[in-house]
C-alpha cells in the first residue's frame, strides 16, 4: 500500500515532468526542426544576450562567516537546504517565491554538516564527527518533513556529497585530514551507497601504496602512506552514472572511481603549468606597490583542483576544474613557506637575489615538498599553489583548455579594486593564491552550454560560453558587494525552477548571504 507522502511524492514528480514537457516546448517552438529519425533539434542560442539579474537574497545567520557555506535546491519541494556548520544545522528556506525566500524548520543535525545534495525529495547531509580524524557519516533526510530517512557510515570527513544524476547513488568525498600534530593521518576514501539496495561501502586507494603516478601526483605527507596522504575533496559523476571523478587537491591529481563495483580504478596527475610561457603570466607579490603587475617567472603552479563538475558537450564528457590550490599547513608539518626563506640552485637561478626580493617572488608562497630534484638541500624548481584558472580535462586527464592568466587579468580590467582582493585590501593575495576560483557549476541553455566560475577572494561569478570547449568565450562577471566569499554554486534548470526560468545560486561562505540570479 502506498503511503499518502510516497504518493504526494509520486504526483509532484509527475508534475515535475509535465513541467519539463511544457517548457520544452515553450523553447523549441514545439518541434524546431526534425530529421529522418525524428531528432529534436536544439534551437540556436545566441549567449551574448543572456542577462543575470538578482532577483532575491538571503542572509543565513547574524554572526561571522560559517553560516552558509554550501546549498542544494529540491525542486519537489522548492526548498533551499545550506550547510550552517556554526549553528550545527542544515538552515531550510522556502524558495516558492525567489524574490522573498521565507525561512522554515531548520534540520539538526548531530556532528558537524560539511555538504549537502538533494534529489527527488531525498536530502543527503555529509557529517564530519565531533573527533575530525574518527569516521562520519552520511545522513538522509525527507526533503518535505525533515524527517531522518537514514544514516550510513562513511570515512573519516566526509568533506563532499552528491547523488548521481539517475538518482542511484550517494557519493562522498572523505577527506581524511591528520590532526595538527600530524601523529595521525586517516586515510583517504569514498563513500558509495547504492539507495536501491540500501548497501554503502568505502572505496580505498590501498591498491596504489608503493606506486608512483606521475605527472607531478604528490605524495608527500609526513611518514605517509598513499592511502593516508590522498585527500579526496570533491566529485564529479559521469551522465550514465557509472564513474565518479574526485579531486585529490592536495595531491594535485584525480581519482577515477567505478560505482558498480565500488572501487577506485585510476589515479591521474595534473601536471603543472609554467609561469614563464607568455600566456601565463601572474602577479606574484603583493610588496611591489603595484597592483596588476603582470610578469613571467620561472615559476611552476600546480593544478590543485576544488571543485569539480563533468559535463558532456557534443557527445563527447569533460571534467571542468577550479584550480583553487591548497597547502598542507601544520603544527606537526608544513610545506608552507616564503621564496626568499629558501636557497636556490645557483647554477639553475644565478638571478636569485633578484628573483627572492620581495617585489618580485620573494614573498610568494610555495612549496617545500617539491622542488629539489637532485636532493642536494637546494632547489632546482619553484613550485606554487594552483593553477589560477579553470580548466577543461578529458576524462583521462589531458588538458582539452585552460583559462591561462584570464582570470586575474579580466578581474583587474573590470575592477581593479577588487584584484586578488583579501578583506578589502587590494592585490594582497598575489603572492598566495590570486583570485582563487573555487566553485564550479554548467548549465545547457538551448544548444549551449554555460560554465560558472566562483571567485573565493575576489568575489562573485565568472561567466563563460564552453560550448566550444577549445575555445570558450567570456559572457559576464556578475558581482555585487553585499556577497562575499562564495563557496557553492548551483544552477536550476528552468523546468525545476519556481520562476519557470533559469536560476543561478549562489551561497558566500564570508558574507553568510546566498543570491538568487535569474537568467533571461
Amino acid at each position: 500500500m502506498i503511503e499518502f507522502y510516497e504518493f504526494n511524492q509520486i504526483i509532484k514528480l509527475i508534475m515535475k515532468f509535465l513541467k519539463k514537457i511544457i517548457a520544452s516546448a515553450a523553447i523549441l517552438g514545439v518541434i524546431n526542426s526534425c530529421d529522418s529519425d525524428d531528432d529534436i533539434v536544439l534551437p540556436s542560442t545566441d549567449t551574448s544576450a543572456l542577462t543575470f539579474n538578482k532577483i532575491g537574497s538571503l542572509k543565513n545567520g547574524m554572526g561571522d562567516e560559517g553560516f552558509a557555506e554550501i546549498s542544494a535546491f529540491d525542486p519537489t519541494t522548492n526548498k533551499l537546504f545550506i550547510v550552517n556548520p556554526n549553528d550545527a544545522e542544515i538552515s531550510v528556506w522556502d524558495l516558492s517565491d525567489p524574490v522573498s525566500p521565507v525561512s522554515v524548520t531548520d534540520i539538526p543535525v548531530d556532528g558537524i554538516p560539511n555538504s549537502v545534495a538533494a534529489y527527488n525529495g531525498i536530502v543527503a547531509v555529509a557529517l564530519e564527527n565531533i573527533n575530525k580524524q574518527a569516521n562520519g557519516v552520511i545522513a538522509t533526510y525527507n526533503a518535505e518533513t525533515q524527517v531522518l530517512l537514514n544514516t550510513y557510515d562513511a570515512g573519516a570527513l566526509p568533506d563532499m556529497v552528491t547523488f548521481s544524476p539517475d538518482g542511484t547513488y550517494i557519493v562522498a568525498a572523505n577527506e581524511g585530514e591528520p590532526n595538527d600534530d600530524y601523529t595521525l593521518d586517516p586515510e583517504g576514501s569514498v563513500t558509495i551507497i547504492n539507495l536501491n539496495s540500501g548497501e554503502a561501502a568505502n572505496a580505498t586507494f590501498t591498491t596504489f601504496n608503493n606506486q608512483t603516478i606521475g605527472n607531478n601526483f604528490r605524495v608527500f605527507g609526513k611518514e605517509a602512506t598513499l592511502t593516508e596522504d590522498v585527500e579526496p575533496e570533491y566529485i564529479a559523476i559521469s551522465d550514465d552514472a557509472k564513474t565518479a571523478y574526485v579531486s585529490l587537491q592536495e595531491n594535485n591529481g584525480l581519482a577515477v572511481v567505478d560505482l558498480e563495483s565500488k572501487t577506485i580504478t585510476e589515479l591521474l596527475g595534473l601536471g603543472v603549468k609554467d609561469h614563464s610561457l607568455p600566456e601565463n603570466q601572474l602577479d606574484a607579490s603583493n610588496k611591489d606597490g603595484i597592483s596588476g603587475n603582470f610578469k613571467n617567472w620561472p615559476v611552476f603552479g600546480m593544478y590543485q583542483p576544488d571543485a569539480i563538475k563533468y559535463v558532456t558537450i557534443g557527445g563527447t564528457g569533460y571534467i571542468i576544474s577550479a584550480n583553487e590550490g591548497d597547502a598542507r599547513d601544520y603544527d606537526g608539518f608544513s610545506e608552507e613557506r616564503r621564496l626568499k626563506d629558501l636557497q636556490l640552485d645557483p647554477e639553475v637561478f644565478p638571478n636569485a637575489a633578484m628573483l627572492q626580493e620581495d617585489e618580485n617572488l620573494g614573498e610568494l608562497k610555495i612549496t617545500t615538498a617539491n622542488g629539489d630534484i637532485d636532493g642536494d638541500g637546494d632547489f632546482d624548481k619553484i613550485y606554487c599553489y594552483g593553477g589560477r584558472s579553470f580548466t577543461i580535462w578529458s576524462t583521462s586527464g589531458d588538458i582539452i583548455y585552460d583559462s591561462a592568466d584570464f582570470i586575474g587579468k579580466k578581474t583587474y580590467e573590470l575592477e581593479a579594486s577588487l584584484f586578488n582582493n583579501d578583506e578589502g585590501v587590494v592585490d594582497d593575495r598575489s603572492d598566495d593564491k590570486g583570485a582563487e576560483p573555487e566553485a564550479i557549476e554548467t548549465l545547457r541553455i538551448g544548444d549551449k552550454t554555460l560554465l560558472f566560475v566562483g571567485l573565493e577572494r575576489t568575489g562573485g561569478v565568472m561567466i563563460f560560453d564552453i560550448t566550444n570547449p577549445v575555445a570558450p568565450q567570456f559572457l559576464d562577471w556578475i558581482i555585487d558587494a553585499s556577497d562575499q566569499g562564495p563557496e557553492g554554486l548551483l544552477a536550476v534548470e528552468a523546468s525545476d525552477s519556481p520562476t519557470g526560468k533559469d536560476l543561478l545560486i549562489i551561497t558566500n561562505e564570508v558574507s553568510n548571504t546566498v543570491a538568487i540570479y535569474e537568467i533571461e
